[in-house]
């Protein structure tokens, strides 16, 4: 998969923009790629994309946060189907997994400090205690969880072309839990990966077995690691 080149005088076009949005729908069209529920989100036009600047930078987060709260008010205004909302950075400073892991947290935490700010309450049906095994974000009152991905990760299915972090309605899980439907496209997505990259992703957790929070960025932690985010309304 290749990047898109910039324009020869170092600016961003909306034709470049949308060049950058069809790599991430690429990726996730190869025959190999092991989440299903992203290839049912693209097939069925409810994979959003917002192409942002740099993740090392807050340029865009107020873009980012009024797209959540738009993105959580449309959920419950029709909660059917699955839905992704992904954010890619066109700027690739070439971030380590450790690198990217820390911009998405600050990227993560300042779009948390604005919904805070803003009086947008914490869904009660989760923890905004990262280190609780019921830990999942919040923004505009509904439950997310976010998959980080970026060209030097170390799982082939977190090796996109740009710094992207996709973020998922968690209750749109639980619905798949309630319809008996989780399980199995669980087991279709594990078998996948195991069938990319050789083995199955040693970072994956149920909700509620252990804190997904060590999961988002796709870098491999161990029990000493700490998230580095704190939600004000958490205290």
């Amino acid at each position: 998969m290749k990047k898109v080149s910039p324009t020869p005088s170092g600016t961003v076009d909306l034709e470049h923009d949308a060049a950058v949005a069809d790599s991430l729908r690429d990726f996730i069209s190869e025959k190999g790629f092991p989440c299903v529920g992203a290839k049912s989100a693209l097939a069925r036009g409810t994979l959003e994309i917002l192409v942002c600047h740099d993740v090392s930078s807050g340029w865009d987060d107020l873009r980012i946060h009024k797209a959540l709260l738009d993105w959580a008010e449309d959920y419950r205004a029709d909660p059917e189907g699955l839905r992704s909302l992904a954010v890619i950075f066109r700027s690739d400073a070439g971030l380590d997994e450790a690198q990217f892991e820390k911009n998405m947290w600050d990227r993560i935490q300042s779009i948390s400090d604005k919904d805070a700010w803003l009086g947008q309450p914490y869904d009660h049906r989760v923890s905004a205690d990262p280190d609780d095994p019921h830990f999942s974000l919040s923004f505009g009152g509904e439950a997310f969880f976010v998959v980080g991905l970026h060209p030097n990760a170390s799982r082939p299915a977190r090796r996109t072309p740009y710094p992207t972090m996709v973020f998922n309605l968690h209750d749109q899980f639980e619905k798949l839990r309630e319809e008996g439907r989780y399980e199995r496209m669980r087991e279709a997505i594990l078998d996948r990966d195991k069938a990319l990259a050789g083995d199955i992703n040693p970072m994956l957790a149920r909700h509620g077995e252990a804190s997904e929070a060590a999961q988002y960025s796709g870098r491999q932690v161990d029990e000493e690691w700490k998230c580095p985010f704190t939600d004000p309304r958490g205290s």
